[in-house]
């Protein structure tokens, strides 16, 4: 299984203690958001369960998975039953969770700037920023989607690195295992199960 994009993910961990200490407007919510995670990715004194304990809470509570598994799993949402949207949901939580954990050791702190934003509606905003990795290497812009229906809790719906969006990405993927399985949908959620156990 394709892995997501290891250093744009990363961007998403900061420090469980300080759930309720971001800003609601959408472009302070992401720059403290990822200045915090820097923060936090480079503390020498955390180890590495005690940095993945803070990414499963805080995605938990600031990236919007269920809506994001929903649109991975495309049109087979519609005719799916209950049952299995329930297995599948619970089989795409874990999953995205270890996809994140896992690939803390291969962080490398970085600069992180904030440029812009675009207002698309009352339940979009796309946070416009660019990364200066600190080895040197070339600079990443990523645009965040921010859904902000709830304005008092803005919520991480996808990120579009350098045009390619990680959500569609992940769509794709699982639509190529759907498609080579006659859309049989628990074998999708087996082979989540099998990423999270390995």
């Amino acid at each position: 299984m394709k892995k997501i994009c290891i250093f744009s993910f990363s961007l998403l961990l900061f420090s469980y203690s300080s759930l309720l200490a971001y800003s609601t407007v959408p472009k302070d919510f992401v720059n403290e958001l990822v200045s915090e995670a820097i923060s936090k990715l480079a503390d020498k004194n955390l180890n590495k369960d005690q940095k993945s304990a803070f990414i499963e809470n805080v995605a938990l509570e600031y990236v919007d998975i269920n809506a994001l598994g929903l649109y991975t799993l495309g049109e087979l949402r519609k005719s799916s039953s209950e049952d299995d949207i329930s297995n599948y949901q619970n089989a795409f939580e874990k999953y995205f969770l270890k996809s994140l954990t896992s690939r803390l050791t291969d962080y490398s702190s970085s600069k992180f700037e904030v440029l812009g934003y675009d207002k698309k509606s009352a339940n979009y905003t796309i946070v416009n920023s660019i990364v200066t990795p600190s080895d040197g290497g070339p600079k990443i812009k990523i645009d965040w989607r921010i859904y902000t229906k709830n304005s008092d809790r803005p919520l991480i719906r996808d990120l579009i690195v350098e045009g390619l969006s990680l959500a569609r990405t992940q769509k794709e993927e699982f639509s190529s295992i759907l498609n080579s399985n006659n859309n049989n949908i628990k074998i999708l959620i087996n082979k989540l199960n099998e990423f999270v156990k390995n």
